[in-house]
């Protein structure tokens, strides 16, 4: 039976509301996307649910899972862990990882008010603040050791006991910002080795404050008028395993490409093979046409690539409809070279992202699988809309990569101990 090469294209974000000045369209439906348009008229196309209806995701949490990471394993898997794989921060059984922010902190005597919970998404200077939090002492033989990522992102392990990642985050979300920086706190006080875990993280913070505030780069930032990064922010805690995929159950190659940490930590939990380039970022700037030209190189030694472009989120967090809608039709223009290629591509996200209000939402996202010999649904147009009508109907995450997989013919019938890989 003759194998296909597979391309799934994850547009991170790229589900939407309606926008008022759009006449009530979304980016997607008010963009211009004749190339997408031309891939779903020779497939199916449907709306896909990363878990649940109205259930509201995370990047890692929705791609892992169209990434082949089976549910129960997607559910449980912590941020933290994922960024460290990311920026290849090694680790020890035992340590506990934790995701960051650098933030924009200001005292007073019940804790800290968060006055930018990116420190003005700061780009420079950050490998300084790190090194200044290196092997702090937190007490009972705890280390805190601060890794900078992207950006205002960090990475924070914590050494030298047994941890518990069953505590808070010292951030509430975006909607509870103005009640200030949380308190660290066990979820279950009666559970000593969290209690620890939960203190440890305040000491650290209170620490973190008292030596970034008069740091140097810091001080030069205020002269300059720019938020200053004198606080850290700290959520998502675990600790690294690597993690099952359908896609390496079935002995398949996988690749991935991509610009992000979050991106690059799962591909290598799940130990694909990650293509990076100077030229990929996890900005909306990035050179997409350096991507699928990555892409299609990728597909002559990988069976399956996967290639990830943040913008559209971005955009969406930034409350920018107009920006989410430019770049998809940038987007659609570097897809040309795909057309005439014997593949089967896919094209969906990993969560829809509100531009009216910046968060992440429930609504289902638009996808579309397109192959030469698989079924055609007739519809013509990739939006939201347009998919509700599709053959494929609304199905989730992971049936979504099947679907994938099976226009590749690299699926057999369901074998009893293959039930987790599905449910």
């Amino acid at each position: 039976m003759l194998q296909y090469k597979g391309l799934m294209i994850i547009l991170d974000g790229v589900g939407d509301r309606p926008i008022p000045a759009f006449g009530n369209r979304t980016p997607l439906e008010q963009s211009s996307t004749p190339n997408m348009d031309q891939l779903l008229a020779s497939g199916q196309c449907s709306l896909v649910d990363p878990l649940l209806p109205g259930l509201p995701v995370g990047t890692h949490t929705g791609t892992s899972l169209l990434l082949g990471l089976p549910v129960a394993e997607a559910i449980r898997l912590s941020r933290g862990p994922v960024e460290a794989a990311g920026i290849g921060l090694s680790s020890q059984p035992g340590d506990l990882l934790l995701r960051c922010n650098f933030a924009t902190l200001s005292r007073h005597s019940g804790g800290f008010d968060i006055l930018d919970r990116r420190a003005g998404c700061i780009q420079t200077g950050t490998d300084e603040l790190a090194a200044a939090l290196g092997n702090l002492d937190l007490g009972n033989g705890i280390t805190a050791i601060l890794h900078p990522a992207t950006q205002h992102r960090a990475v924070l392990k914590l050494t030298g006991q047994i941890f518990s990642s069953r505590i808070t985050d010292t951030y509430s979300g975006h909607r509870y910002e103005s009640l200030g920086l949380r308190h660290c706190e066990a979820l279950d006080s009666t559970d000593g080795v969290a209690v620890i875990t939960a203190e440890a993280i305040n000491r650290f913070t209170e620490q973190a404050f008292e030596i970034l505030d008069n740091h140097p780069v810091n001080n030069q930032r205020r002269k300059e008028n720019k938020p200053v990064a004198n606080g850290i922010i700290c959520r998502s805690p675990g600790t690294v395993s690597v993690l099952p995929s359908l896609v390496s159950h079935l002995g398949l190659k996988a690749a991935v490409i991509a610009g992000e940490e979050t991106i690059i930590g799962l591909a290598n939990l799940l130990e694909y093979q990650t293509l990076r380039d100077d030229r990929f970022s996890s900005l909306p700037d990035t050179d997409i046409d350096a991507k699928v030209e990555c892409a299609l190189k990728a597909l002559r030694e990988y069976d399956l690539v996967f290639l990830h472009i943040k913008g559209p989120d971005i955009c969406s967090h930034d409350l920018d409809p107009v920006g989410k809608m430019k770049l998809i039709e940038r987007i659609d223009r570097s897809l040309s070279p795909l057309l005439d290629e014997e593949i089967v591509i896919g094209i969906t996200g990993d969560h829809s992202t509100d531009s009216n209000s910046g968060r992440h939402t429930g609504d289902p996202l638009p996808a579309l699988i397109s192959s030469s010999h698989g079924r055609v649904d007739g519809v013509t147009r990739f939006g939201e809309r347009e998919c509700a009508q599709g053959g494929l109907g609304r199905i989730t995450a992971t049936a979504f990569l099947a679907t994938l997989l099976d226009q590749m013919n690299v699926m057999h019938n369901l074998r009893s101990n293959e039930v987790r890989f599905y449910f």
